[in-house]
């Protein structure tokens, strides 16, 4: 099992969400998020005074699956989130130990 993490822009969360059910996905958990990478925030103009946004709004999104799954959906999430512009985000693969589903106490892969 492996647990994949990635930030996405915030416009690209529904189309993500729809890949990753047509590769199988059946639960993701979302978060909102701030922060930044090279794009280093912008620049903007609020009563005629320039601020900098230091951290800006992403989608963090969390999906723990069987390692079978995880080249297509990463894929699928490559793919849709892409829009060639920096700021796309990042996505990180992590093994996962163990999972319990609390309800019936399911392990592991049947958890999932």
């Amino acid at each position: 099992m492996k647990k994949i993490e990635a930030i996405i822009k915030p416009f690209k969360l529904d189309d993500v969400v729809d890949a990753l059910a047509e590769v199988g996905v059946e639960g993701v958990t979302v978060s909102e998020v701030r922060g930044f990478g090279r794009q280093k925030g912008r620049t903007e103009v609020y009563k005629g005074a320039e601020y900098v946004v230091d951290f800006l709004p992403k989608i963090k999104l969390e999906v723990v699956l069987p390692d079978a799954l995880i080249d297509s959906a990463v894929e699928a999430i490559r793919k849709t989130a892409h829009t060639g512009k920096i700021g796309d985000g990042k996505i990180f693969v992590i093994p996962v130990e163990s999972a319990l589903r609390i309800r019936t106490g399911e392990r592991d892969e049947e958890a999932l």
